[in-house]
């Protein structure tokens, strides 16, 4: 009786070893047949990102023209301001007396030159009743000239003094949102200070600058118009803000820099985003994504390649049901779950689709399609449900003595 238990075990200990698990990624069907899938095109969106600063419109920085203490700040930040509005004033002391100097010198000339022309038109009525000669009437003539040309010098310096004082009044030269207000009242500032007052931004419409390679800017232009009619094919685009959402406005690419950056070998295309309720601010980080359709892409499961030293590689199957490891290229934009191939593939060539971490290159299979190598699967699994109730007979067998 024990011998024939014995013999029990040893059998079904067979049947459990003969229909194991998983074997380098393949269940150990004891066999070579493996799912093979016949390349085609589709369909697809593709998207591609790329780093993106965001600005406004227009970023005016505000610096002083004149030197002094700022003695009153008439914003705040992040306050909406108009095109001429008072931002800052710096002490003006100095600069109102350097326009009261100015304006009595322009009275000293104004008398000046009332003098001297009486003297001149006095001159020529002596002169025309022969009283005095040419000399004299050409002394008081140059007197007269000497005392316009000095009342012209006291003008200037007058509206230099007085544009001087107007610079103590700081003002936005557009209108926009105000920044940062790095200087407090008190603080001395002048036009050499190494930080500006504050900056003011257009933010009704921000600009998004983002950088495409090189090879994208001649992909682009090829077929069309130069790099203007690139520019107006481009497609609409959109940006993904720092805490992963999608701006609700799309963006349209209106420049390109003319100059590739030698020491990146990028080209800097700006898009611009409308920004009527003020959510993006000048200064911000995000990603432009521009979307892609296309009705050819070869997209393969990602399961199906293996990688190399950063290279990416597919077993395609041969006339004579060898498979051949081969290197392919994809686009680096995935879902995680798909490749898109961009070489190494054609319509109609055939790859093993599921278990190749069990191949290897020049291997001779039996090629299936997935359907069958699923059934194989299902088929597996069932008999693994068997095998576990198996094991339970063998544990309790063993366990009795």
């Amino acid at each position: 009786m024990k011998t024939t238990k014995m013999l029990m075990i040893a059998a079904l200990g067979v049947t459990l070893a003969s229909c194991g698990g998983k074997s380098g990624g393949k269940p150990n069907f004891a066999d070579n047949e493996y799912a093979v899938r016949t390349v085609e095109t589709q369909g697809t969106e593709l998207q591609t990102t790329f780093p993106a600063t965001i600005k406004g419109i227009q970023d005016v920085q505000i610096r002083p023209k004149v030197s002094g203490f700022i003695t009153k700040i008439c914003v705040h930040e992040g306050q909406n301001v108009s095109a001429g509005q008072l931002l800052f004033v710096i002490d003006n002391e100095t600069y109102q007396a350097q326009v009261r100097q100015a304006k009595a010198a322009v009275n000293t000339c104004k008398a000046q030159l009332a003098t001297s022309k009486l003297s001149y038109e006095n001159s020529k009525e002596l002169f025309a009743n022969k009283v005095i000669g040419q000399f004299e009437l050409s002394t008081a003539e140059n007197t007269y000239a000497t005392a316009e040309a000095q009342l012209a010098q006291a003008q200037a310096a007058l509206a230099s003094a007085e544009e001087a004082l107007s610079f103590c009044y700081v003002k936005s030269p557009a209108a926009g949102v105000v920044g940062s207000l790095p200087y407090k009242v008190g603080a001395l500032v002048s036009a050499s200070s190494q930080e500006p007052l504050t900056t003011v931004s257009d933010v009704n419409t921000v600009e998004v600058y983002f950088s495409v390679t090189e090879k994208d800017m001649l992909a682009m232009t090829k077929g069309a118009d130069g790099v203007a009619g690139a520019i107006a094919a481009y497609p609409p685009v959109k940006l993904q803000l720092a805490d992963g959402t999608i701006y609700d406005q799309p963006g349209k690419v209106v420049k390109a820099s003319g100059v590739i950056d030698a020491a990146t070998g990028s080209v800097s295309l700006i898009a611009r985003f409308d920004n009527a309720k003020h959510e993006l601010r000048s200064g911000g980080s995000g990603q432009i994504i521009i979307p892609q359709s296309t009705s050819s892409a070869i997209i393969i499961p990602q399961t199906a390649t293996s990688e190399v030293q950063n290279k990416k590689f597919v077993y395609l199957l041969g006339k004579d049901n060898k498979v051949k490891f081969t290197e392919i290229q994809v686009n680096p934009q995935n879902d995680g779950v798909n490749y898109i191939v961009t070489g190494g593939l054609k319509p109609g060539d055939k790859f093993v689709s599921k278990g190749i971490s069990s191949l290897s290159d020049g291997m001779e299979i039996k090629p299936i399609t997935e359907e069958q190598y699923q059934k194989k699967i299902d088929d597996a699994a069932k008999l693994g449900e068997g095998q576990n109730s198996a094991s339970k007979v063998i544990d309790a067998m063993t366990s009795k003595k």
